[in-house]
């Protein structure tokens, strides 16, 4: 079921998404200030690229303040703008019965995409 599903989401939208976080990615690796976060666009592309069958789940050693300030940089550089695109597209998905699971997997992704190094994906 999951491999339908991903191929479902691959098709309507999740493949230009992964594409644009692997863009920031990359320009976010040219500089060695923007490498953490740029790692993290690596990692968000690799779950918005294939959704399904990953769980988002808080990380079991936290680095402490460097964790921390690194989300609220990735929160004013972008990430609550990343979170509410997931959950715009979360709430028009759910309107819909056959979007349900769709919508289910943005929520996923608004998790991710707000604090992002503080979180870890079980493949």
């Amino acid at each position: 079921m999951n491999l339908i599903g991903n191929l479902i989401w691959l098709v309507f939208g999740g493949f230009w998404s992964a594409l644009g976080y692997l863009f920031g990615g990359f320009v976010l690796c040219l500089t060695i200030v923007g490498l953490p976060w740029g790692l993290q666009c690596f990692k968000l592309a690799a779950v918005v690229l294939w959704p399904f069958g990953k769980k988002i789940v808080p990380k079991a050693s936290s680095t402490g303040c460097l964790s921390l300030f690194a989300n609220i940089v990735w929160l004013l550089c972008g990430g609550l703008y990343t979170a509410f695109v997931h959950l715009v597209f979360a709430a028009i998905l759910f309107i819909t019965i056959i979007g349900i699971p769709f919508a289910r997997q943005h929520v996923k992704l608004m998790e991710l995409s707000f604090m992002p190094f503080s979180r870890d994906v079980i493949w």
